[in-house]
């Protein structure tokens, strides 16, 4: 209750955590996954607490749903809690059972992985297959976070990007500057060439390139010159934005 009002309360967090700890064999599958997700979503770190729930876990996973599995490796990457056993039997829990999962928790999961720096080949490879079968149903944020963890983690998959610019094209106006420039971040970064999506990106970017910070100004460059593919307009609207700006660049942004 409290996770879901966004209400923080240290002290009994705490507190609620040392009689978990306590009692934890008394919890099923769902209660282990809402617990986590509890502490993630406020914030609330509990080492201790996390590394038990991830000893126990590992004998009940087959009792967890899609739901449970996707808020479970979230809530650790969250609070950037490394358990490398955990991660690695919810993969191969996750493999036999991708096709339960959602448009959300299989973003989610993707997310999780690539955040917490875990690798999963063939968790991936499973998950970009099965988008597929449903990638429509994605919204904006599902389809950046997939393309943001399959660059993340330098995981390939052409078809799967192939189908995310077809309908990036369709939603190209729902975009503001952040999102058009991790796009093309996201694709430069994996080396997947698709112009089409870049012209589009060019041409709508050209009436957001003053709400671009620092960042995106770079990386939108870097980009598009990673993949070569030349927007002159583009570059030259970035260019005199840059003149006004350019105090603000770090040294990496200058590069």
């Amino acid at each position: 209750a409290y996770a879901t009002m966004d209400h923080l309360s240290c002290v009994l967090f705490d507190k609620i955590s040392e009689i978990s700890i306590i009692r934890i064999h008394e919890f099923n599958a769902q209660e282990l996954s809402n617990t986590v997700w509890s502490y993630a979503t406020i914030g609330q770190s509990s080492p201790a607490l996390f590394e038990k729930i991830a000893e126990v876990a590992l004998d009940s996973l087959h009792e967890f749903n899609s739901q449970g599995l996707a808020n479970t490796i979230w809530s650790y990457a969250s609070l950037g809690h490394i358990s490398s056993l955990l991660f690695d039997e919810i993969a191969e829990v996750a493999l036999v059972r991708v096709d339960e999962f959602s448009s959300q928790e299989l973003a989610n999961t993707v997310c999780a992985y690539a955040a917490i720096g875990h690798s999963s080949p063939a968790l991936f490879e499973k998950i970009a297959e099965a988008a597929l079968y449903s990638i429509h149903k994605f919204n904006s944020q599902e389809l950046a976070n997939m393309l943001w963890a399959y660059a993340k983690v330098g995981h390939s998959s052409h078809a799967l990007f192939d189908e995310i610019s077809e309908i990036l094209l369709c939603r190209i106006h729902e975009l503001n500057s952040q999102e058009l420039t991790n796009k093309v971040w996201a694709y430069a970064t994996l080396g997947h060439v698709s112009p089409t999506l870049f012209d589009k990106i060019a041409e709508v970017s050209l009436g957001y390139v003053n709400e671009f910070n620092s960042q995106e100004l770079a990386n939108t460059v870097w980009a598009y010159a990673t993949v070569g593919h030349l927007s002159s307009a583009l570059f030259d609207n970035i260019s005199e934005v840059s003149l006004r700006s350019i105090h603000k660049f770090n040294s990496q942004e200058m590069a």
